[in-house]
């Protein structure tokens, strides 16, 4: 069948079901603006989604890859992680070609956002799926009259069937800040990251690719824009404590996120900032 693009119900909320080249498909929520499924033509799901996810509004959805803007986490006086997760966003176009299906969701400002964060702006996701890859860019756009700057990320839940089997690679040499640590900054000296406990940690400056692989799955992660790369598991106690995950949760996970979290991006007035992820199958 040729690509084309869908409007769906997901969990009893609205979304655009992308359906790509030799039966791949994505789904994207209106809510949050958020990448809830990655399915490759082998069938395989390669973003986790927790079974205790809030689809109602109330909470951010938990797994796929939500939208971190203009917080990212909780270092500021913002909800943590922004306030994007929560929101509806709109469709601004979609398409789909031979070997590609594309759709746009877009956010503006309103009185709402302005009383938590006084600033005028427009942000787009557009996700783009193809036989083995998915590209998710994030356009912020500030509308106002002065500057303003922000923190966010594409907080990429990635699927995995247990997370002590994954290695990841292209960190080397990196500094990062260690949350888990106290924030301490340390250089990475492993050329390979295993999860062998709780992992929260910020690496700066990335410019390499990333691989992640257990067993027969690979899967290529590559930045565009954001300066930095996020690397989370939240292991048996952290998951513990998040009541919109299953207690074995955490072994089905590891977030591999595209971010900017060093330091804040600033938009000059009227100009606009681009970020992307892209994910590969390979």
């Amino acid at each position: 069948m040729k690509p084309s693009t869908e409007t769906i119900e997901f969990h009893g909320i609205e979304a655009i079901r992308l359906n790509g080249p030799r039966g791949a498909t994505a789904v994207v929520s209106r809510l949050g603006g958020q990448v809830l499924s990655w399915i490759t033509p082998d069938g395989r799901e390669h973003l986790f989604l927790s079974e205790r996810a809030v689809f109602d509004g109330s909470a951010p959805i938990r797994g796929g890859i939500p939208v971190c803007f203009p917080q990212f986490g909780g270092v500021g006086d913002l909800p943590k992680h922004g306030f994007v997760r929560t929101r509806e966003w709109s469709t601004a176009g979609q398409r789909s070609a031979d070997d590609y299906a594309l759709v746009t969701l877009e956010l503006a400002d309103d009185p709402e956002t302005r009383a938590l964060w006084p600033h005028a702006f427009r942000a787009e996701i557009t996700v783009m799926l193809e036989v083995d890859r998915i590209d998710i860019e994030f356009c912020v756009e500030n509308t106002g009259s002065a500057p303003f700057e922000f923190t966010g990320a594409l907080h990429s839940y990635l699927r995995v069937v247990q997370v002590e089997d994954v290695v990841l690679e292209g960190l080397y040499g990196h500094d990062y800040r260690d949350a888990v640590d106290g924030n301490r900054v340390v250089r990475e000296t492993g050329t390979e990251i295993q999860v062998e406990g709780e992992v929260d940690r910020a690496y700066f400056g990335v410019r390499r690719p990333q691989l992640l692989t257990a067993g027969n799955l690979s899967l290529a992660i590559q930045s565009q824009g954001f300066p930095d790369v996020v690397v989370w598991n939240p292991w048996v106690e952290g998951c513990a404590g998040l009541k919109d995950m299953a207690p074995d949760a955490w072994r089905h996970m590891l977030c591999v996120e595209a971010a900017a979290v060093g330091n804040p991006v600033v938009v000059p007035a009227g100009e606009e900032w681009y970020g992307r992820q892209t994910l590969v199958a390979v």
